[in-house]
């Protein structure tokens, strides 16, 4: 994926594009000049910046006509903890009890913080995976939620926007850590970054057609995750009547021996993207056994049933690891995973 993005990246050029990369804890003295300030989007400046950033602001640029201006601050591959105002505390039970403010994150101290004087429209959010292999849930929820807030309470604006990417199929299962991970566990660490929609002026986009390879953890097509994360900001932050999601269960009504599903953003309608019948549905009766079920489309509903389950209780969509559903609306943009149970 890295040598995909980097072709990309490659032919790039905009001066109307101003790049900002942290590449360092900004609190101590940058003798070496590696913090070298803003710099126009190209050469190689351009192909060490965030490449899913750049194409965020590019679209920007695109539709608006304006120079739009990117700080990248990042670390490949690390867990949620250090970009945190504060440390979580776990309580005698194994669930996080509090935030220690007084202990904050090393990346929040050097690379985060000493950006608060600028002006900022809102926040990019990548990650997740390193937080995934813990087999986190509930937990994550609470660091994520945190984390939103208390940046937002940095910058001294409660409604700064805040888009984050909800993390790629990968094979979880094969890990040979001491934390035994399932097919399951991805989906369910999804669920904990959903959660986070609650708080007002976030949004999320699904990129589970976004791998060639269950084995790389990386998405190739950075350049879209950047244009859909774009989607968001350009319809909730610049008014832009587009569909910027796509669909997101709304209800699910049981009927005899079939679930019908009810989605928001839907678009000009639902539809299959490779033309074949829908995958990734299950339903499951009283007993909480799920079975592959059959899924059509009627108009903007969904319609599972599944013939060992004759009275269905509960849907799931997509809750496996190598999940690539071929449910989207016709803007293109792939339906977000769910289930109706809560079974652990």
């Amino acid at each position: 994926s890295k040598g995909l993005d980097s072709v990309a990246l490659k032919a790039e050029r905009n001066t109307n594009i101003r790049l900002f990369l942290v590449r360092r804890d900004l609190t101590k003295q940058d003798g070496a000049g590696v913090n070298k300030g803003w710099n126009a989007a190209e050469g190689e400046y351009l192909r060490a910046f965030s490449a899913a950033g750049y194409f965020f602001a590019k679209k920007l640029y695109e539709e608006l006509g304006i120079p739009v201006g990117m700080i990248a601050s990042s670390v490949s591959g690390s867990a949620i903890e250090p970009w945190m105002s504060g440390t979580p505390i776990k309580g005698s039970e194994s669930g996080i009890e509090k935030i220690d403010e007084t202990l904050p994150g090393k990346f929040y101290t050097g690379m985060i913080k000493p950006l608060a004087p600028f002006t900022l429209k809102g926040f990019l959010w990548y990650q997740g995976e390193t937080n995934c292999f813990q087999a986190e849930t509930t937990d994550y929820t609470k660091k994520f939620t945190h984390l939103i807030n208390s940046w937002r309470s940095l910058w001294q604006d409660k409604n700064a926007s805040f888009y984050f990417v909800q993390i790629a199929p990968h094979s979880y299962s094969k890990s040979k850590d001491k934390i035994i991970l399932t097919e399951e566990t991805l989906p369910r660490f999804r669920e904990a970054q959903a959660a986070a929609l609650l708080l007002p002026h976030t949004g999320m986009i699904i990129t589970t057609d976004l791998i060639d390879n269950l084995d790389d953890i990386h998405p190739t097509y950075k350049w879209e995750i950047g244009r859909r994360l774009a989607l968001l900001a350009l319809a909730n932050d610049y008014g832009k009547k587009i569909t910027s999601s796509g669909p997101q269960l709304k209800n699910a009504i049981i009927k005899e021996s079939k679930i019908e599903i009810e989605f928001s953003n839907v678009g000009t309608g639902l539809f299959s993207s490779d033309n074949n019948p829908l995958t990734w549905f299950s339903v499951a009766g009283a007993d909480g056994k799920f079975v592959d079920a059959k899924a059509t489309i009627k108009a903007n509903q969904v319609i599972v049933s599944a013939t060992d389950v004759t009275s269905p209780m509960y849907v799931r969509f997509g809750w496996n690891e190598a999940a690539q559903p071929n449910l989207f609306n016709k803007e293109g943009l792939p339906a977000m995973q769910f289930r109706t149970d809560k079974w652990e």
